[in-house]
């Protein structure tokens, strides 16, 4: 394993360690912990809320609801060493449920992909721009496939599980839209 593998892999252990001290946190009642869960958490969720849903309001409505069904459920949440992904199941239970609800799915428009990009400093207006129009090039699954892998950080067998899909067609479907993305910035 290379040491920028084991790098990330303990950051990863150590924040779920961290979510699921929040969790615990919160199901005794702690508002400060559900405030830390919230900025840690929020990108990860709203983001997957968008790919589903494309939809901006909707994803604020489920990123909302989510925390809510959060600070309700924390107390019957048990460890797995997988708390993002218990929210992550949430928040797809919440998109399919406001899915079914308002049986609407329209897309995004191409320059608000932008504005709901994470603001974590590492990317310029153009690159913010430049990755939003290679967005657009991908199909809704495909983007959720590329969203949940680079800004969530899911393995593509935990993508499988969250998508309810086979893992074959993740990794088929994750490889075909970074070629995509290769042949458009070239």
């Amino acid at each position: 394993m290379s040491p920028f593998a084991a790098k990330t892999e303990y950051k990863r252990e150590e924040a779920s360690t961290d979510l699921d001290a929040l969790l615990k946190d919160i199901s005794e009642g702690s508002q400060d912990a559900l405030a830390q869960l919230y900025r840690y958490t929020r990108s990860s969720v709203y983001s997957f809320a968008l790919s589903i849903l494309k939809n901006t309001h909707d994803a604020e409505d489920v990123l909302h609801d989510c925390y809510v069904s959060v600070w309700h459920g924390a107390a019957g949440y048990r460890s797995q060493g997988k708390p993002l992904a218990w929210m992550m199941t949430i928040t797809r239970n919440l998109c399919l449920q406001r899915i079914r609800e308002r049986r609407k799915t329209a897309d995004i428009p191409q320059e608000e992909w932008t504005l709901h990009l994470p603001d974590d400093g590492r990317l310029t207006m153009e690159e913010k721009c430049v990755l939003s129009a290679c967005l657009e090039k991908l199909s809704a699954q495909e983007r959720q496939i590329v969203t949940l892998f680079a800004v969530s950080g899911f393995k593509h067998r935990e993508i499988a599980t969250l998508l309810e899909l086979p893992l074959s067609t993740v990794l088929s479907k994750y490889h075909r839209a970074i070629k995509r993305l290769k042949q458009h910035l070239q």
